[in-house]
């Protein structure tokens, strides 16, 4: 989680749910609206809000989302630098959410080559060291319906299939892999695509994500977006329903033929 945001603050907006105004008893029968948000008022010893998310399907980045990977990936990213003698503060500040290549591209245009690529995905799959699944994200996932949920990552599928099993998660029917794509994140076509096979509309999809490229993205799919703080903090996510550090206040219900998020 960011540096600089509280254990297990929960962000609506871009505000924490603990700078809001608490409501009582008597505001009990308002919902009012959250941009896709229904924050019900709870009783005034629960001191805080009760707020719902209703989709007919969810995606999820990987990395920051449901595995916390940032050691292995910024080690990688290092290790390279090391190799080329160059600085990779440029490229860590922009990596996370985005595929090698596309990084590359943006930093060191002109070491975005086939065989860089392989390196740094080469050197990713022959490190697990230190990973492990986001908390509680386990549990999130198995009360999903499982036809609901997908994948959609700026991993290749090695190596998105390596770091689920790593941490004890089985790989999803539904996953979007950097290959699949022409354009990868911020681009919407992974978001799009993985909308697409789970034979839903992005608009009516919930996207889980931990980078400004991903939120924007899923944005740009037309996807709604719950944010984790992991990998950035909650102020650098852009636009997003509500950003939470992990999936421990998280939890969802199957209602007619939609799904409720629920953030208590």
């Amino acid at each position: 989680m960011g540096e600089c945001d509280p254990p297990g603050a929960r962000v609506i907006r871009g505000v924490p749910l603990s700078h809001r105004r608490r409501r009582t008893d008597a505001a009990r029968g308002s919902r009012p609206a959250l941009s896709g948000v229904h924050a019900h008022a709870a009783p005034a010893h629960s001191l805080h809000l009760l707020v719902e998310l209703r989709c007919k399907a969810c995606l999820f980045d990987l990395d920051g989302v449901l595995v916390d990977s940032r050691d292995v990936v910024e080690r990688t990213w290092r290790r390279w630098g090391q190799l080329h003698q160059l600085d990779v503060q440029p490229l860590l500040r922009i990596a996370h959410g985005r595929r090698a290549r596309d990084t590359l591209r943006a930093i060191v245009p002109h070491l975005a080559t086939d065989a860089e690529v392989a390196w740094l995905d080469a050197a990713e799959l022959e490190d697990v060291d230190g990973l492990r699944a986001v908390p509680r994200a386990r549990d999130f996932l198995a009360s999903l319906p499982p036809e609901r949920w997908g994948i959609v990552t700026s991993c290749s599928r090695p190596l998105a299939q390596l770091r689920l099993t790593a941490v004890g998660f089985a790989v999803p029917a539904m996953i979007v892999v950097s290959e699949d794509v022409r354009r990868g994140k911020p681009a919407p076509d992974g978001y799009r695509l993985g909308a697409k096979r789970l034979g839903y509309d992005p608009t009516d999809c919930i996207v889980f994500e931990d980078a400004p490229p991903g939120v924007e993205a899923a944005r740009a799919a037309g996807a709604r977006v719950v944010a984790l703080h992991t990998t950035h903090l909650a102020a650098e996510l852009g636009d997003c329903e509500i950003a939470i550090s992990d999936f421990s206040n998280l939890r969802v219900r199957s209602a007619s033929d939609a799904l409720v998020l629920t953030l208590a």
